[in-house]
């Protein structure tokens, strides 16, 4: 959970912001711009959101905020790593193919 806490931030419904890539991407509750995050700053901000729910120092209306945004860092982790699968698989069957043995 250390990258939780490298993430996390004050606990208010609207702490200041440091400028990072997770308070930027935490600035939107819709989810709609996970799609650039990459996997690992995908899970550190879910990883924030969780402390802080789980705290129950935030407000209702902002715990449920903050459930939604990390509906949609669920389905970014999960889209990443099907399209990782993917690849190990497209990798694995072109080796297969040549007669060479999985990397």
């Amino acid at each position: 959970m250390a990258a939780a806490k490298a993430t996390d931030g004050a606990h208010g419904p609207r702490a200041g912001s440091r400028g990072g890539p997770a308070d930027s991407a935490r600035a939107h509750d819709s989810g709609d711009d996970v799609a650039a995050l990459t996997y690992e700053v995908a899970i550190a901000e879910l990883e924030a959101i969780i402390a802080r729910i789980e705290s129950g120092e935030i407000p209702l209306e902002e715990s449920l905020r903050q459930y939604r945004r990390g509906a949609a860092l669920v389905r970014r982790c999960r889209d990443v790593l099907d399209a990782a699968k993917t690849e190990v698989q497209r990798i694995s069957a072109a080796d297969l193919a040549k007669g060479e043995a999985p990397r």
